[in-house]
């Protein structure tokens, strides 16, 4: 599985296997199972033995992940062996904040990495991070409550962007976003996953199947946009060493821009 073209994955308590067939159906991209944040100290081994369980009766159709307890937990190692053992697509690790770090999963469980960084150390070492995983993701709530900032656009820009260059620095897709925690405001996560776009995301952590339509609507160009496309890649096909569209030069930058936009449509 190629864990780069995974857009909108969303979470799943793996205490709450019951939801799994709404979570496949949801329009979902993933599933990640949730050992982490989604499960209380008590429910931890139980929720890991669910996964287990779960996994190796119930063909999922969907690229499945699983985020794992940070390395300083006490779950850590428990989780490690299961993940290790299942048929899983990438493991997310969570609270990453260096290198060794990832290639502590990766080299013990054989699966690729995803990287959530969620802290400031985290985020300092992000390029060194990035060249470790398979991806990065952002952790942003945790990340905001750990600087003490509000979890708002405006306080997130530099963390964004700190991350969106570590990606391509590292030769990576867009990283995965945090998560909006509103579940019922169309408008707002819609919203939010356009901003997404707009900082050079390639997607987005999901916590309910409500998300994913609004979400996959921000993710999407816009007509506007797809019509500009169109006009520059035909206005460029003729071979003119300069051409203009809408009153602009059109030159490399613009038709790379271009082609990216009908890439996003699935052109």
């Amino acid at each position: 599985m190629n864990i780069e073209n995974i857009t909108l994955p969303l979470f799943l308590p793996a205490v709450r296997m019951d939801r799994l067939a709404k979570a496949v159906g949801s329009g979902a991209d993933a599933i990640i199972f949730d050992l982490e944040d989604a499960v209380g100290p008590d429910d931890k081994d139980t929720a890991r033995a669910l996964l287990v369980e779960t996994l190796g009766k119930t063909p999922v159709r969907l690229p499945v992940l699983v985020r794992i307890n940070a390395q300083s937990t006490p779950w850590y190692e428990a989780d490690i062996l299961a993940c290790a053992d299942l048929p899983i697509d990438a493991v997310v690790l969570p609270k990453a904040e260096t290198a060794d770090a990832c290639h502590d999963v990766s080299e013990r469980t054989g699966k690729p990495v995803i990287a959530l960084i969620e802290t400031a150390l985290g985020m300092d070492n992000a390029k060194a991070i990035a060249g470790a995983c398979r991806r990065l993701a952002f952790g942003s709530i945790d990340y905001a409550a750990d600087l003490g900032i509000a979890h708002m656009r405006d306080s997130l820009l530099h963390a964004r962007a700190t991350l969106v260059l570590a990606a391509r620095l590292a030769g990576q897709t867009g990283p995965l976003d945090g998560v909006t925690t509103n579940i019922k405001d169309a408008e707002v996560i819609t919203s939010d996953s356009e901003h997404s776009v707009s900082m050079g995301f390639g997607g987005k952590l999901l916590i309910h199947p409500a998300q994913v339509q609004p979400s996959r609507t921000g993710f999407a160009p816009s007509q506007m946009e797809l019509d500009w496309a169109h006009r520059v890649l035909e206005a460029a096909s003729g071979g003119a060493a300069a051409v203009q569209v809408d009153g602009a030069m059109v030159d490399a930058p613009v038709l790379k821009r271009a082609g990216q936009v009908i890439s996003r449509a699935g052109g």
